[in-house]
């Protein structure tokens, strides 16, 4: 077992021990809303967004990008959990800031191990095979936060299965100061009619 594992089921177990009637939260989010956000480790949405347990439903994947499954996640949360407003909220010094399609497909033609990257960019071992698989993927990555979050709000929005009034909010969550920083073009373009 690894040290990983150990630390997780201990910390799970201390969870458990203070579980109280948690059990009894209903599925769906006692404030309804819903947030799109980041995976990124540094993002703590129950914190930035002051929620507790059963509060809201958190969406999260590399970049907070609007995917055909983050859409899919957010009409299921609204169709049939009962959200009525939604957060995209990308962040500061996001890591899908720092490749492109073609670096991604790239790196994994070389192989399947991790990559490095310093001052010169991404780099690939090489080691133990690969596959051209990444070259045909739109990895969504992010060449302005700001238009990214306009993009995602959009693409949203102009979804035939959300409907119109659910108002979609754009913010920029800023890694330095932890602020939520709203992007005025993005809420306008998720305005509910």
């Amino acid at each position: 077992m690894s040290k990983i594992v150990k630390e997780v089921t201990s910390a799970n177990a201390d969870y458990v021990a203070a579980f109280g009637d948690k059990g009894n939260l209903p599925m769906p989010p006692a404030r309804q809303f819903a947030i799109l956000t980041c995976m990124d480790a540094r993002l703590d949405p129950a914190k930035y967004a002051g929620l507790a347990e059963g509060d809201a439903h958190v969406i999260r994947n590399a970049g907070g990008r609007a995917s055909d499954d983050a859409i899919r996640s957010l009409v299921i949360s609204y169709k049939l959990l009962g959200t009525k407003e939604w957060f995209v909220i990308h962040h500061t010094d996001c890591g899908m800031e720092t490749f492109n399609n073609e670096i991604m497909g790239d790196l994994l033609s070389g192989s399947l191990k991790t990559a490095s990257v310093d001052a010169s960019g991404w780099h690939d071992s090489n080691a133990g095979g690969g596959t051209t698989d990444g070259k045909y993927i739109e990895w969504l990555t992010i060449g302005d936060q700001a238009k990214s979050v306009v993009a995602d709000v959009q693409r949203i929005r102009n979804n035939s299965m959300v409907p119109g009034d659910i108002p979609i909010y754009g913010y920029i969550y800023d890694c330095k100061t932890g602020s939520l920083v709203e992007v005025p073009e993005a809420t306008e373009a998720g305005k509910a009619n």
